[in-house]
């Protein structure tokens, strides 16, 4: 059967949206961005459904161009600076190192101060509520601040699972902050 052939745009998001929605929420437990890459994905799709040689089928077909925007995501997000605690909540546009925070002119008041061992013994504390291999990650990347390609080699892991595992070991770690701090 001529699968290429008999296929509409229309079947095509009716008999694989939801699939490709349920894929993409595995990768990124986002449904705001999954619902974009299923949406770029099925563009993209119906857009080069001339293209598609048949070597496998739709769905397969539709599934491996959604895997590659995600990849493609995450290769992006590498190449973008975050500021780790600023981006559990909002993006900051601040460029010091999140441990640190420069005072300008005065020192610090002693509330300052307990505030911030608080937060740090927090942040600890969310940090040992990690898996041991995310944990390892974590600190490697944002306490030690080793370059990603070396955290990939001592875990050996992909640069793509990398990025997968510090997305979610942050989404933990908000969702610990967020329960400390009410």
């Amino acid at each position: 059967m001529n699968e290429k052939a008999s296929i509409t745009p229309t079947q095509l998001v009716d008999d694989h949206s939801d699939y490709l929605l349920s894929f993409a929420m595995t990768k990124v437990n986002d449904i705001d961005l999954a619902k974009d890459f299923v949406q770029d994905t099925l563009i993209s799709a119906i857009t080069k459904l001339d293209s598609f040689e048949q070597r496998s089928t739709i769905r397969t077909w539709l599934t491996s161009i959604l895997n590659r925007k995600i990849i493609d995501y995450w290769r992006k997000a590498e190449t973008k600076y975050t500021d780790p605690v600023s981006s559990f909540f909002q993006s900051d546009t601040k460029k010091t190192h999140w441990l640190t925070e420069k005072h300008l002119g005065d020192e610090p008041s002693v509330s300052e101060k307990m505030d911030k061992e608080e937060t740090l013994s927090e942040l600890a504390d969310c940090l040992d509520t990690l898996p041991a291999q995310w944990k390892g990650i974590i600190s490697s990347k944002y306490l030690e601040e080793k370059e990603s390609e070396q955290i990939c080699n001592d875990y050996e892991i992909t640069p793509s699972n990398l990025w997968v595992i510090i997305h979610r070991a942050k989404l933990l770690m908000r969702d610990c902050l967020q329960t400390k701090w009410k």
